[in-house]
């Protein structure tokens, strides 16, 4: 153990070390990698340097004309290329909002380019464009503002000759034309400059660089610290970024830098990378969702349409891996309508299996607020424009931006032929986390769909890393089914998937094969293919977790009120349509030469249909497109009072009320009525109105009839008001006494008033137009009437009194109560009816009603069903529900007796404790500034008790 010489061993470490080697620092060589591919103040000096071999410009090589159509105007490509053109130049300004400029490229691609690898037109104006070739052939959307400016160049253009076409620019963004924030109401003069129109050479390995460099970055950024897989992620990067230093960022050096980056993705240069027959888990499906109408008018979504479709097409024809869905078939017709080229190429698509039809419905149409019949045509009219157009019918239910899920959809689909249903919405829940993703959803009747909601918790992702991985990671059915569907491409405003999203996911599945942690994802699939794989599981005994009931929405609530005139026009499109087909079927029975108007009933649906987009209906779009919808109804409601004068007449019954003749009257509801109702177009005259369904028999009341109503001013301001079956006390226009006569019982407890006006302050935390929050019910304030309550209407068939109140110095409500004659064993109501000017600023609208009533739940009228919610906050999932859906009426029972609330075409309820309150209106500024105000002649809503010895139809009260 002395002195003497070291052993020498055979080890190829150095016996001397050669200097210090310090520890990275871990944060520091992280950050670094920003230096590398961004815009910054590196760009000079790194691989955006090197990304373009060379580039023309100016007039020599793309020479600019402009045809600018008058009046906001969107003529087509013949009407527009028949127009003289006039010279434009890049940084010419275009506008104002909304308006089209039809721009003539005429390209000329200089030598020095002509032996480049790859061409490419960078075109933007910070707007949305289509290029159409000379001969009138749209080949491809552009988004603008830094986003799919390029359309590669074909290699015909590589002769130094002109060569011609077209790009047919919509001064608008994505999302429509708003400063800053996009939810707000749009700007009506932005104007968009033209930046760029260039010819490039790209150079497509640094391309593939920039992307390889992006996805092993985010692995350094997103995989765990402590893993192994993170640390070399990082040292990757870092390799990478000194191979291109030392080589000076020459092309040798990039094509250096790829072979380090295939250390840690492997060969990602093609489809071949999902070959291997390892197990994915996630299976990504591209995807453009549209909507219909929101930002922007229907008129531009037909332009997104050819925009975004011809783009995934060019896109199948470069990566075979790519399957795109899309739903909506309002809005395959309308492609096939006004762009028949293109869609005899999206069928061509669709024959080869990668464009893929989906959805089966006529639009991505909101839940809530369509009659059950509306959702069946829904269903209808979708799935026969699919299988008469691509020969088959859809079997998944695709919605995944509506806002909260009717719990009458799984039987709906059921016998729609789509057991499977896809969603992601829930996700934005503001109070509660739904905690499911792969479930069987279960409706009232017991019918089930197999759901799965996108664990990305979104519908347009961006193929990242993150959604890969998050895939898995968000997933919280992993006990039943550990795969799940990534649902990328640009959404809302179209576009859909980018070559940039293609390119990364090959990325991220090399990386899963050849470094392991991050979820294997797999391209080639259709949404089909992956509900049939679950289904499998189920057949096999997987047991997959039941949802009883809606999918309620924890957020957007205020959608129930806002827009209260379409919210109009949409229920009594709805009555009419029903009547029409009612009448019509009567009269093709009488006379065997009256035709059914099939084909008339058929357009009226489908403009209806169109209107009950999960935007346009809720009331969360913006100015024009009411403008929009109030023209199409006024053009609905011509068309059907002309069907239905057509089909009365036939049936004898004359529209003109003018004469002394025998009245007639028709009951088109499956049940016997009888009802007190004002003969049309007489003064103070009724009569009573039995019988049905069908023809019913009328019989005048004189003024000496049995049936009487009273009223009577006991005290200055105060009225009584009664029938055989109620005695009313009112106060102010409020009713602070409801006396049931046949059960001796009162129904307004003591000291409180029914039929009170209240308003709220409305400012949600965001949405305007789609939120209200559950704080605002703090705000609560009553309104006192203003003026004397004055009789108009006294009997002996029914009494009416109106009072006035004051809602500011801009608003005022005027509120009719009336009560009719009662009908020995039928049912009674007392009516409401408000006049009201509105031009409030972020208020809230309602009217109470305090019953003395007690029940743990209240019961609301949805499509071809009763369901029925808490009236208590015992847990944040009741507290949640502090503002519903319901349609015609809402009910609050205990045993034996109940009291129910109607209305003429409101939506939002809300019932806490005793306390049942209607919502009337709403004053949203964006991202319609102007939303519901105005002076609406008619607030109908009813109130009905009734016992159970005393049954009735709630729907039969005021229908026609």
């Amino acid at each position: 153990m002395g002195g003497g010489n070291r052993h020498e061993s055979g080890t190829p470490l150095p016996k001397l070390a050669a200097g210090p080697v310090g520890q990275q620092i871990h944060s520091i060589y992280k950050a670094r990698l920003g230096q590398f591919s961004g815009n910054g103040e590196y760009s000079s000096q790194n691989l955006q340097a090197a990304m373009y071999d060379g580039r023309a410009s100016g007039e020599e090589h793309v020479k600019l004309q402009v045809y600018s159509p008058p009046d906001l105007s969107r003529p087509t490509f013949e009407e527009a290329t028949s127009h003289e053109f006039k010279d434009t130049h890049v940084g010419a300004s275009f506008g104002p909002s909304w308006s089209t400029h039809w721009i003539k490229l005429e390209i000329k691609v200089p030598q020095e380019l002509w032996k480049k690898e790859h061409l490419e037109l960078h075109w933007d104006a910070d707007n949305e464009g289509l290029i159409w070739t000379e001969y009138g052939e749209p080949l491809q959307g552009l988004s603008g503002g830094g986003e799919r400016i390029e359309w590669v160049l074909p290699d015909s253009f590589r002769d130094g000759k002109p060569h011609t076409f077209y790009i047919e620019m919509a001064c608008n963004g994505m999302f429509g034309n708003a400063i800053g924030n996009s939810i707000q109401p749009p700007d009506p003069n932005r104007y968009f400059q033209l930046k760029v129109a260039d010819i490039v050479a790209v150079n497509l390995d640094a391309r593939a660089l920039f992307v390889d460099f992006w996805i092993i970055g985010d692995a350094a950024r997103e995989f765990p610290d402590n893993s192994w897989e993170e640390h070399r992620a990082l040292q990757v990067c870092n390799d990478i970024m000194d191979t291109f230093i030392k080589g000076h960022g020459t092309q040798d050096s990039i094509l250096q830098s790829r072979e380090v980056a295939r250390k840690y993705i492997g060969n990602v240069d093609s489809s071949k990378v999902y070959e291997s027959e390892q197990e994915s888990l996630v299976y990504a499906i591209g995807h453009c969702h549209i909507d219909t109408c929101w930002l922007w008018p229907w008129a531009e979504t037909k332009r997104k349409i050819a925009r975004s479709w011809s783009n995934q097409c060019d896109l199948m024809d470069r990566y075979p891996e790519h399957r795109f869905t899309c739903s909506q078939a309002q809005q395959y017709k309308w492609l096939e309508t006004l762009y028949p080229k293109l869609f005899g190429r999206v069928k061509s698509k669709i024959r080869e299996g990668t464009f893929q039809p989906i959805g089966g419905s006529w639009v991505e149409h909101d839940t809530n607020l369509p009659s059950g019949e509306s959702l069946v045509r829904q269903f209808l009219y979708g799935q026969r424009y699919f299988e008469s157009r691509f020969g088959e019918r859809c079997k998944t239910f695709w919605l995944p931006d509506t806002f909260g899920y009717s719990s009458q959809l799984p039987q709906l689909c059921r016998l729609a032929g789509m057991g499977r249903f896809f969603t992601q919405k829930l996700s934005w829940n503001n109070i509660n986390i739904f905690p499911h993703t792969t479930f069987n959803w279960v409706a009232l009747d017991g019918s089930q769909v197999l759901c799965h909601m996108a664990p990305d918790d979104t519908y347009t992702a961006s193929a990242h890393f993150g959604d890969v991985k998050r895939t898995i990671s968000q997933h919280k059915s992993l006990d039943q089914d550990d795969t799940g569907l990534l649902v990328f491409g640009k959404g809302d405003g179209g576009g859909g998937p980018t070559f940039e999203m293609l390119e990364k996911l090959r990325r991220c599945r090399g990386m899963s094969d050849t470094t392991g942690l991050l979820p294997r994802v797999k391209m080639g699939d259709s949404v089909e293919d992956y509900f049939a794989r679950l289904e499998k599981k189920a057949a096999n005994g997987t047991e997959f977790v039941t949802w009883y009931g809606e999918l309620y929405f924890e957020l957007h609530r205020g959608t129930y009120t806002t827009q209260a005139n379409n919210k109009w026009n949409n229920r009594h499109s709805e009555i009419m349509l029903h009547d029409i087909e009612y009448l019509a079927t009567m009269a093709t029975i009488k006379n065997n030469s009256y035709k059914y108007p099939k084909r008339e009933i058929d357009d009226i649906w489908e403009d209806v249909l169109l209107c009950q987009f999960h935007d346009c209906l809720p009331g969360s779009c913006i100015e024009m497109c009411y403008r929009d919808s109030d023209e199409l109804y006024a053009k609905v409601f011509k068309a059907g009072s002309q069907l239905l004068e057509n089909a009365l007449s036939v049936l004898g019954v004359a529209a003109n009320t003018s004469s002394r003749d025998p009245y007639t009257a028709i009951n088109t509801l499956p049940w016997p009525r009888a009802e007190i109702t004002k003969i049309p177009d007489r003064q103070n005259e009724y009569a009573v109105v039995r019988g049905g369904p069908g023809v019913v028999s009328v019989e005048a009341l004189s003024s000496t009839s049995k049936s009487t109503a009273c009223i009577e001013e006991v005290e200055e301001g105060i009225f009584h008001l009664s029938n055989d079956r109620y005695k009313i006390k009112v106060e102010d226009g409020s009713i602070s006494s409801l006396l049931d006569i046949l059960e001796d019982r009162e129904l307004i407890p003591n000291g409180q008033k029914a039929n009170q006006l209240v308003i709220f302050d409305d400012k949600p935390l965001n949405f305007q137009a789609w939120d209200v929050e559950v704080y605002h019910l703090r705000s609560r304030e009553e309104l006192c009437h203003s003026g004397k309550s004055k009789i108009v209407e006294q009997g002996p068939h029914r009494v009416s009194l109106v009072t006035e109140h004051k809602i500011s110095e801009k608003s005022w409500i005027k509120t009719t109560i009336s009560l009719a004659a009662s009908i020995e064993n039928q049912p009674s109501y007392i009516e409401m009816s408000s006049e009201v000017e509105w031009r409030e600023t972020m208020k809230f609208l309602k009217v109470e009603f305090p019953v003395d009533i007690t029940n743990t739940e209240a019961s609301y009228e949805t499509q071809y069903g009763i369901v029925r919610r808490p009236t208590h906050y015992n847990t944040s999932w009741d507290m949640a529900k502090f503002e519903v859906c319901c349609h015609k009426w809402a009910d609050l029972s205990e045993a034996g007796y109940g009291v129910s609330i109607l209305n003429d075409s409101k939506y939002g309820f809300a019932t806490a404790g005793n306390m049942m309150r209607l919502s009337l209106l709403r004053a949203p500024k964006a991202p319609d500034a102007h939303a519901d105000m105005g002076t609406y002649s008619s607030f109908p809503h009813f109130l009905s008790l009734f016992s159970h010895s005393f049954p009735f139809s709630l729907s039969s009260l005021k229908l026609p």
